[in-house]
């Protein structure tokens, strides 16, 4: 299977569109969004990704828990795990009062990866 992955380019217009006015924009001084990404694709390499849901739950991990960005990165953390299932064939509808909590809970570290993955594949159909 042949999994579409983010660019850093892609990942960072997206932090800028959710962005609303007077927020943070660009990266975080100290944080570097390429480091944050390569967690993704470590994961893939090491065969810890097999679908579509692992590398979005995996991408929202990583950027809701990199906070390489000043501000928007719980925003952008479920706006790029959209992204991603989008561009490798899967539609979910999220409810606010669902996904909301979910991704607070991911930047928390409460969830593992795996774990948000089912929660996706739940919701999936």
């Amino acid at each position: 299977m042949s999994l579409r992955l983010l660019s850093a380019e892609l990942v960072e217009a997206i932090h800028d569109a959710v962005l609303n006015p007077g927020e943070l924009t660009g990266l975080a001084g100290d944080k570097s969004l390429d480091a944050t990404l390569a967690r993704v694709e470590n994961r893939l390499a090491y065969g810890m990704i097999t679908d579509a849901f692992d590398l979005a739950a995996s991408y929202a991990m990583a950027i809701s828990r990199g906070h390489c960005f000043n501000d928007g990165h719980k925003r952008t953390a479920h706006q790029s795990m959209d992204v991603c299932l989008d561009l490798n064939g899967v539609q979910i509808t999220w409810s606010v009062e669902d996904i909301g909590p979910m991704i607070i809970r991911c930047a928390q570290g409460l969830v593992e990866d795996g774990d948000l993955a089912e929660w996706l594949r739940a919701r999936a159909g």
